[in-house]
This record gives C-alpha cells, sequence and structure tokens, in this order.
C-alpha cells in the first residue's frame, strides 16, 4: 500500500509533510521533532537560517553519518529489474516474483539507507511520474524512521530532452515535456526561453521527487569533435554564461517563497569546472584515452567565465549555483606548479582558485567514479583517478577532501571514506579533520533545508501525473523545439504546404562503440517514423512514385579516437574516409602508466571512416533518382559537421540540434518558419579542424556553400533569406 502521510499546515509557515515523527507544537505552530526528544532543535525550527539549522545538524552527526552524506547512490531505477546494469531485489527475489509494487523500495535501497546512511540518490529509469511519486514517499518514509530523520535528497540528471543523447547515461520519464536542450537551446539565442524551459523542469522535477538537477552543463563548445559539444550552450562565451545563469535562476528560484529557496525549488549543479570543452583532439575524459583538457590558443579564462559570469552571478535571489561539478580531465599546464591530475584532485584549480580565489562556498560535487583503482585497459569505462593511480583509494579520498570537494559522485562505498578520515586525522589531528567533515556536512544539509525537505518531502501521486508533462508543458516545449531548427540552404523549394507524396529512405549505421565502449551492431533504420511523417505528407515507397524526398541523416559516427587494435584514431566530421595528414605529430597531452613505451597521442597519417557513410550515399543517391524534385537533407548534429561532401545535392538543409521529428514536418510544411541560427561554426574541411586550437573560440574557416552563404556562427535562414537580428549584436563573434 502507498505511503499516506499526514499535511499539517502552519499559519504563514510551511506545510509539514509526517510518517512517524512526533510532532511538537510551540507558539501555536507545528514542528517535527525528528530527534525525537520532545524539545525543540535549532535544526528542528523552520524559522532559523537554512545555514544555522545545517550547521546545528551537522555538529549532532557522527563521522559515519556525515560520510553517508558525501555519498550519491549509483543510478536508481522504479522498479529495479535483474537484468541490465543497475540490479535489485525486493525480499530477495527479483521483481516479477516479489509480488513487490512497482514504487516499492528494493533490500539494496533500505541498505544503503540504513546502514551507509547515504541520502543523496541519483534516479534514473521511472515506469512513470506516479510510481516515481509513490517510490520517493516510500524512500522518505523509510528516512524518516532513521536517526536525525534526515530526507533523502534526490537528484537526476537531464531527463526532458526532445531527441536521445549518446554522450552520458540519461534516461526520461516518458511523461515529462520535450524540450530543445544544448546546442538546440542555444541555436535559439534566447536566455528568457532557456529560463522558461528551468522553470517547467524545476515544477516536473519537484513533482517527481527530484531537489537536484546534475545540470546546467557550462562547458563551452570550442572543439568541434567533442562527443559532450551537443549538450553546450555553444561556442560563444557570452551565450553560454548567459543561457546558464537563465537555466540556474528558473531552476533554484521558487515564486511563491520569500528570498528564491523554498519547497518549489530545484539545486542547480553547474558543470563542469574549470571547463571541460577543450578535449585534445576531441577525445572524452570519460576514457582514459581522453583525459587531457588543452589550452594551445592560452583561453584558459575564457572557459570559466560561464560560470563567473553566468553560474556564480545570478540575476535572482538565489545567487549562484547551489553545487559545482569539476569535470574529470587533467587540465594540462593550468596548475603553474605542474600537478597534472585530475581537476578535482587539483588543489591549485579546486582550493586555490575556485574556494579561495572566486569564494566559491556551494557544494562541490567530483563527476562520477573517479576515486576507484584505474582499469588495466586503456579503452574502458572506468579508470578515471588520472594522475593519481599511485594512491591508494582512501588517500585518493583524502586528497580530494584536502582541497574543498564535498561529494564523491558515484561512490557507494563508505570504506574509503571513514579510512580517509583516519588517515587525515594522524595527518592533521582528529579536530581539524571533525571539523573539515563538518564543513562539507553543512554546505549539503544546507541545500536539503533549503528546498523545504524537512519540513515536508512528501508529493500527492495524482497531482504528480497531472503535473508531469501536462498539455501546457508540452506546448511551451514544443513551440521551443520549432525555434531550435535552423536552416542553412533553401533553393526556393521550402515550405512545401501542399499534401505531396514524400520519399524517406531508411539509414544504415555500422558498427561502433557506444558510450559505455561496448561493441553497438550495424543497424537499418527507418528514416523517419511513418505515422509522423503522413501527418504531414502521404507516404511513397520509392523515389519514383514521389513528388519530393526528405532524408533524415546523422552528423558522422566515429569510435571517440581510439581502439584497441589501432591505438589513436581521428576524430572525424566527414562522412568519406579521412586521413589526418595534417594532424599534429605529437600530441599535446602524454604521460599515462599504460603507455610508457609509447606516451605520444597522436593518429598523424591514420585513416577513420565514419559508421555512417551510408548516410551521404543515402543523399547522394536520393538526389540522382529524384532528377529535378526538391531533395530536402534534415542533419541530426551532434557535432558540427563538414556539409561540403553533400550541399550540393540537397535543395535543403536543416539542422536539428535535438528535437521530434514532428517539430521538423511542423517546419518543412510551413506550419512554422525557422529561425534559429548557428551556435558554432560548421568547418569548411577537417584540416581546418585539425588547425584550430581546441580551447579558442571561432578560430576555423567556416564552409561556403554554393549560394555564397558562410556556415559560421550566428548564420540561419528563414523564408525571407538571411536572418540578421538583435540576436547577433547582442551576441557579436568578438564579445566575451
Amino acid at each position: 500500500m502507498a505511503v499516506k502521510p499526514r499535511f499539517l499546515r502552519n499559519p504563514q509557515g510551511p506545510t509539514l509533510g509526517v510518517t512517524s515523527v512526533p510532532v511538537l507544537e510551540q507558539d501555536g505552530l507545528y514542528f517535527k521533532d525528528l530527534e525525537r526528544t520532545g524539545q525543540l532543535l535549532p535544526y528542528e525550527d523552520w524559522r532559523l537560517p537554512p545555514e544555522e539549522r545545517a550547521r546545528d545538524l551537522a555538529s549532532r552527526l557522527s563521522v559515519t553519518e556525515i560520510a553517508g552524506l558525501m555519498m550519491y547512490s549509483s543510478h536508481q531505477t522504479v522498479p529495479a529489474m535483474p537484468a541490465g546494469p543497475f540490479p535489485g531485489t525486493y525480499g530477495g527475489k527479483p521483481f516479477e516474483e516479489s509480488g513487490a509494487e512497482v514504487w516499492a523500495l528494493t533490500d539494496q535501497q533500505k541498505q544503503f539507507l540504513s546502514e551507509d546512511h547515504v541520502r543523496h540518490v541519483l534516479l534514473a529509469n521511472m515506469r512513470d511520474a506516479q510510481a516515481a511519486a509513490n517510490w520517493n514517499n516510500a524512500m522518505q518514509a523509510y528516512a524518516e524512521t532513521q536517526p536525525h530523520g534526515l530526507p533523502v535528497n534526490i537528484s537526476s540528471d537531464p531527463r526532458h530532452s526532445a531527441a536521445a543523447s549518446g554522450a552520458e547515461y540519461r534516461n526520461s520519464c516518458g511523461q515529462t515535456s520535450k524540450w530543445p536542450e544544448g546546442l538546440a537551446m542555444a541555436a535559439t539565442f534566447d536566455p528568457h526561453l532557456c529560463r522558461g524551459y528551468a522553470e517547467v523542469v524545476r515544477k516536473e522535477y519537484r513533482a517527481m521527487g527530484i531537489a537536484t538537477a546534475l545540470s546546467p552543463q557550462v562547458d563551452i563548445g570550442t572543439e568541434p569533435r567533442w562527443m559532450r559539444v551537443e549538450d553546450t550552450f555553444g561556442a560563444h562565451p557570452g551565450l553560454v554564461a548567459d543561457m546558464g545563469r537563465a537555466y540556474c535562476d528558473g531552476l533554484q528560484s521558487d515564486p511563491e517563497a520569500q528570498g528564491g529557496w523554498g519547497s518549489g525549488s530545484v539545486v542547480a549543479m553547474a558543470k563542469h569546472w574549470p571547463g571541460g570543452g577543450p578535449c585534445e583532439a576531441g577525445r572524452d575524459a570519460h576514457y582514459a584515452f581522453g583525459k587531457f583538457a588543452v589550452h594551445p590558443g592560452e583561453c584558459e579564462d575564457v572557459h570559466m567565465l560561464p560560470f563567473l559570469k553566468g553560474a556564480f552571478a545570478l540575476d535572482g535571489p538565489t545567487k549562484q549555483a547551489a553545487a559545482v561539478m569539476p569535470y574529470y580531465t587533467i587540465t594540462l599546464g593550468m596548475d603553474p606548479g605542474g600537478d597534472n591530475v585530475g581537476n578535482s584532485y587539483s588543489r591549485y584549480i579546486i582550493r586555490d582558485m575556485l574556494r579561495e580565489k572566486y569564494g566559491y562556498n556551494g557544494v562541490l560535487c567530483t563527476d562520477w567514479g573517479i576515486t576507484g583503482d584505474p582499469d588495466p585497459e586503456i579503452d574502458s569505462f572506468g579508470s578515471r583517478c588520472y594522475g593519481v593511480e599511485a594512491l591508494t583509494e582512501a588517500e585518493r579520498h583524502l586528497r580530494i577532501l584536502e582541497n574543498g570537494v564535498d561529494q564523491f559522485g558515484g561512490n557507494n562505498d563508505i570504506v574509503p571514506i571513514l579510512e580517509a578520515y583516519r588517515l587525515g586525522c594522524r595527518k592533521y589531528g582528529e579536530d581539524a579533520m571533525r571539523a573539515r567533515f563538518e564543513r562539507s556536512a553543512v554546505r549539503l544539509l544546507t541545500n536539503s533545508f533549503r528546498c523545504g525537505l524537512f519540513e515536508n518531502p512528501y508529493l500527492d501521486a495524482a497531482e504528480s501525473q497531472a503535473c508531469v508533462g501536462c498539455d501546457a508543458h508540452r506546448r511551451e516545449g514544443f513551440d521551443a523545439q520549432l525555434k531550435s531548427l535552423v536552416m542553412l540552404k533553401n533553393n526556393g523549394v521550402l515550405p512545401i504546404r501542399e499534401r505531396k507524396k514524400v520519399y524517406i529512405p531508411e539509414r544504415f549505421v555500422g558498427s561502433r562503440k557506444s558510450f559505455l565502449r561496448t561493441l553497438m551492431p550495424e543497424s537499418t533504420l527507418p528514416g523517419a517514423d511513418r505515422a509522423v511523417a503522413e501527418q504531414f505528407y502521404d507516404w511513397a515507397e520509392t523515389p519514383q512514385e514521389a513528388d519530393m524526398a526528405v532524408v533524415f541523416i546523422e552528423s558522422p559516427l566515429t569510435d571517440g579516437g581510439y581502439t584497441k587494435e589501432e591505438g589513436y584514431l581521428p576524430i572525424t566530421l566527414q562522412y568519406r574516409p579521412y586521413i589526418a595528414a595534417t594532424a599534429r605529430a605529437e600530441s599535446l597531452g602524454q604521460g599515462d602508466f599504460r603507455e610508457e613505451a609509447n606516451p605520444n597521442r597522436s593518429y598523424r597519417g591514420k585513416t577513420v571512416t565514419a559508421a555512417n557513410e551510408h548516410d551521404l550515399d543515402l543523399v547522394l543517391n536520393t538526389r540522382a533518382t529524384m532528377g529535378d524534385k526538391p531533395v530536402i537533407v534534415v542533419v541530426r548534429m551532434h557535432n558540427p559537421c563538414v556539409l561540403a561532401e553533400l550541399e550540393k545535392a540537397a535543395d535543403a538543409i536543416v539542422v536539428d540540434f535535438g528535437v521530434q521529428q514532428e517539430a521538423v514536418f511542423t517546419v518543412l510544411s510551413g506550419g512554422a518558419e525557422p529561425s534559429g541560427l548557428l551556435p558554432v561554426q560548421l568547418p569548411a574541411d577537417m584540416e581546418t579542424v585539425e588547425a584550430h586550437c581546441e580551447d579558442k573560440p571561432f578560430d576555423m574557416e567556416p564552409y561556403t556553400d554554393t549560394a555564397g552563404n558562410r556556415y559560421d556562427f550566428g548564420f540561419g535562414l528563414n523564408w525571407s533569406g538571411v536572418i540578421y537580428d538583435e540576436r547577433l549584436e547582442r551576441y557579436p563573434r568578438t564579445a566575451f
């Protein structure tokens, strides 16, 4: 049976949600007796400031309980299934055999709440909003029975994207409203729209019990080959800062709460300090073969602007993003002492710069899985203790704590944290280490107090179901998707308002490595969802019977710059085989215990072919078979790519940075006019990509098409021609 909390409403104060703790009545007001002392303690008094309550509670917690606060659970699914990466059991049985409700707690969840004292839980899959709300209530009710009554702070990776991202482990509740994220939102050039998006995310997150968002990603997308560039707000530091500021404001500010923070707030965790975008040659730091961030253009300060002028300088009353996540990377050469280690391990990058120079006092949480021992294979998903491989796991935790980091992302194991405490006591004394632990506890608890979790963490499942993905939110999200589409070319064929016969060829994608570095087999995919296409046009089985063709393709897909068999390879942004004749002869980043014999990471002279090379053939063959009939190419652009190979074969080109197909067809059919602008440059060729500096905005030669249009930052067409409006005046390429 679902948890049924009782609610006590305070006049001119918060509503209390209670399942098991006693309630105190004082001065005509209600307070939870979370400590069960029969007396009102400071941390139980909702009239006091969150920081004061957090200090009082932190002083009452044991070292073990504080260590529990410092951990994040692994990804939780509702319900947990026996197969897959995040299994769980119910009374020792798989879900299907247990008879448990969808929202019931697993054995593992009960254990980490009661024995490991975990209070930060990362939610991945959920069946629907109602299940999420009931699961939240079950978890909060269980936590309420534990000492001190500490509520659970549930967090989430982004889950409102209109299109799937291959660059991070993400899942959505299928009911959420669908919005453009990352480059798609950046293509609107509209921070006000981004704030509205964040406000909807805030409402839907809290309706699912989520109080912390592992977003926004405010890295600057200066490196076009990086697999996470699609999740950035583009390459313009000013635009990224404005978008990040708007998003954090919309997420954290509860309009019904005095001072901004309230029961409707969601903590924003801005990432990735000090800027994870300039990965050498585009290789990503989830993997040891991509661990180096480089600054050949000496633009280190530029990559910190979205934090310093964005996430740390909010217009709203919450003032700054309440949490920050450093990236995995070794930011090569940033430490004047030459200590080239992963960012969370860097005393200079975290303590000297972020904590002391810039005065950031919010929560710092490491990126996921950086404290475990390295994998013997460099091409693996779990080797991220960069530069400190020789330390023990406990020593790594201590070093991170010494820098001022509060929380260990993806660490479920309390043992090395407690061992780090013991090591610190021997090094600094027990009083100093106790004080250090309490500082982190205060920061972590303050965010939960700010979000009203100590007063009422419970939800009404029916209200949650009504809020998440409601019609109003869906309409807003869809309208934003329409504004994100960028038209690059139009030889007078668009819009096609008549109900014509459309040919949409199916696609073939070869095998390639997945985000988790497992092999994805080759696949044949439909070009589009026929049911969606037929809302706008009639379906033609062959090009001969069609009046027009719409060819859906993706930007080039590769293995991320490394394979065990061939070592380092180019990440190509073109479809045909690419020979890296002009790549660096010597990599900037070198140094790994698995590469002592050959530390050079150069791929000069090597060849790579996109797994979806067939996409180019699709365009060229469709052009040949369609004759003079219109051929429209829609590019799902994960990365800025070289369009020189296909542009001449297309009568129109539309860039989709992450929208639903219904939005694409709405624009093609004239239901909306394209208004998006390129938030990045589209390079003329791979040689300009190889020559550019990974950290420098706008240093590539853009492609110029047959109409003379340069596919540069800020370019886009509407039905009348090239767009030039106040957005380009607000974000000129030279204004950082």
